[in-house]
C-alpha cells in the first residue's frame, strides 16, 4: 500500500510527475546496474581482458526483465546494499559460467554510483525542458505587459511603479541564468564512476584506466579524472542547484498568491471548474499551484542540506554517509520535477488582470507618485527642498485622505515651478517607468 506522497494514488502527479517518479523507480535503478555491467563487460572485451563470448553473454541478460524482484529485495535486506545480489542473479542467467567474468574488477560503489549519474542524466533533461518552457511563459508575459503599468512593492507596501513586465522579465532573467548553470555543471556532474575497491584499479593491473575509458563511452558518460568514492561535490552541486532552481520557483508562487489577494487581484492562476474552490465559501477561489510549489520548494531546501552532509565521508569508502543520498537525490528531484511543472502550468495560463493593476496604483490617493513629484519639483527648487516640501504635503494626504494632486496644486510654492498640467504629468505612473522597458528588452534579447 503507497505511504507516501510521490507513491499516493491521490497526490502522485500533484508532487512530481510520472516521468521523474520512472527515473527513480527500482526497475530504472536496477536496469542502469546492468548498463553498467553490459557496458563494462563490451569494454573489456574489446581490450582483450574478457572473451568476447563472455561479454555477449552477459549483455544478453543485462534487462531488468530477467530480475526477480522480489528475490532482489530479500538479498538487499540481507547483504545491505542492491549490487551483489543483481550481479549473483545475472551470473546465474549465464549459461557455461561465461558469467564469472561478470563485474570483472568493480566493486558496488563504482555500479552505484554510475546508476545514479546516468538517473541524474536523464532527470536533468526532463527538468531542462520544463526549465525552458518557464522561460518561454515568462517571456511571453513579459513581451506583453512590457509597458503595463503596476505597483512596484518594498517591504509589502506599494513604493513606485513599476510594468507587470519588468516584473516577468526579473525572473525570466534569473531562469536564463538557471540555464546557464545546467550547461556548466553537466560536464562535471556527468561523470562515471570506476575504481574498483579503493579506487586504485589495482584489480586490473595497467588496464585499469583503459578500461575505465572505454566503460565510460559505452555508457556516454564523461571520464573522472581521479576516482572519487568519498569526494562527493559533484551531487551536491546538482542538489544546490535545484534548491536555487526551485527557490526561483518559489519566488514566483509567493508573488503570484499575494497578487492573488481579493484586496489585490492583480493576477489569478488558470481557471478551471471547481479549480481552487471552497469546502464552505462559495465565493473563494483558492491558489493551487503556488501553494503546491510553496511547499515543494521548502522541502528541497531542507534534503539539499542534507545532501551537504553525505559529502563528509570517511577514507576511501565511506561508513553511512553515503547512503544519506539513496534518500535525499530522489525526492530532491522528484519534488523538483513537481514544482518546476507546477510553475509552468501556473505561468502559461496565468490570468493578468491590468486594469485592477492600474486600480490598485489609485489607491493611496497618488501617494504612490510622490517620489516622482519630488524628483520633477527639484529640478526647479532642489531636491532637499522639494523633499521636504512634498513630504509635508504628503502628512495633509494621509490627515485628510484628499488626492495628493489636488494639494499639490493648491500649493503656492508648487505653484510657482509647476501647473496643474506638469503636476498630472508627474503624477501619471505611466510616465514614472525609468528604464524598465528597456530592461525588459535586454532581458528578452539575451535568450538563446
Amino acid at each position: 500500500m503507497p505511504a507516501t506522497i510521490f507513491d499516493s494514488a491521490v497526490f502522485r502527479n500533484v508532487y512530481t510527475t510520472e516521468a521523474m517518479r520512472t527515473v527513480f523507480s527500482d526497475e530504472s535503478r536496477v536496469q542502469k546496474y546492468l548498463d553498467f555491467e553490459a557496458g563494462l563487460a563490451k569494454a573489456q572485451a574489446r581490450l582483450g581482458i574478457i572473451p568476447k563470448v563472455a561479454a555477449d553473454e552477459i549483455a544478453r541478460h543485462c534487462s531488468v526483465e530477467n530480475i526477480d524482484m522480489a528475490k532482489l529485495k530479500d538479498a538487499t535486506e540481507r547483504i545491505g546494499a542492491p549490487v551483489l545480489p543483481v550481479v549473483k542473479q545475472l551470473i546465474a542467467l549465464c549459461k557455461d559460467d561465461l558469467g564469472e567474468w561478470c563485474h570483472w574488477g568493480a566493486t558496488t560503489q563504482d555500479v552505484t554510483d554510475t546508476a545514479t549519474v546516468l538517473q541524474i542524466k536523464e532527470a536533468l533533461e526532463l527538468l531542462e525542458r520544463e526549465i525552458n518552457g518557464i522561460c518561454d511563459a515568462l517571456a511571453a508575459l513579459a513581451k506583453k505587459y512590457r509597458d503595463t503599468p503596476m505597483a512596484g512593492r518594498s517591504k509589502l507596501q506599494q513604493a513606485v511603479p513599476i510594468s507587470f513586465g519588468y516584473k516577468m522579465a526579473t525572473m525570466l532573467a534569473a531562469f536564463e541564468r538557471h540555464k546557464q548553470r545546467l550547461a556548466e555543471l553537466k560536464p562535471r556532474v556527468l561523470v562515471g564512476e570506476f575504481g574498483g575497491a579503493a579506487g586504485t584499479l589495482s584489480s586490473l593491473g595497467k588496464d585499469g584506466l583503459k578500461v575505465q575509458g572505454e566503460l565510460m563511452k559505452e555508457l556516454k558518460l564523461g571520464r573522472p579524472a581521479i576516482t572519487w568514492h568519498t569526494v562527493r561535490d559533484t551531487f551536491a552541486e546538482v542538489g544546490c542547484f535545484l534548491g536555487l532552481v526551485t527557490g526561483s520557483c518559489g519566488k514566483i508562487a509567493l508573488d503570484v498568491k499575494l497578487m492573488m489577494q481579493t484586496e489585490v487581484q492583480e493576477v489569478a492562476e488558470p481557471s478551471a471548474e471547481d479549480r481552487g474552490s471552497s469546502s464552505t465559501m462559495p465565493q473563494k477561489r483558492n491558489p493551487i499551484s503556488s501553494v503546491y510549489v510553496s511547499t515543494q520548494t521548502a522541502l528541497v531546501r531542507q534534503f539539499v542540506a542534507a545532501l551537504l552532509e553525505a559529502q563528509v565521508e570517511d577514507h576511501e569508502r565511506g561508513s553511512g554517509p553515503w547512503e544519506i543520498e539513496w534518500i535525499v537525490l530522489p525526492e530532491i528531484f522528484m519534488l523538483s520535477a513537481g514544482a518546476l511543472s507546477q510553475t509552468r502550468f501556473m505561468l502559461e495560463g496565468l490570468q493578468v488582470n491590468a486594469k485592477k493593476m492600474r486600480e490598485n496604483l489609485d489607491i493611496t490617493n497618488g501617494l504612490i507618485m510622490s517620489e516622482a513629484v519630488m524628483m520633477g519639483l527639484g529640478k526647479a527648487m532642489g531636491r532637499d527642498t522639494a523633499h521636504h516640501h512634498v513630504s509635508d504635503i504628503v502628512k495633509q494626504t494621509v490627515k485628510t485622505g484628499r488626492p495628493l494632486i489636488e494639494l499639490l496644486a493648491e500649493d503656492k510654492e508648487i505653484a510657482r515651478h509647476a501647473d496643474r498640467k506638469k503636476l498630472e504629468e508627474l503624477m501619471d505612473p505611466a510616465n514614472y517607468l525609468g528604464v524598465a522597458g528597456e530592461m525588459v528588452d535586454r532581458v528578452l534579447a539575451m535568450r538563446k
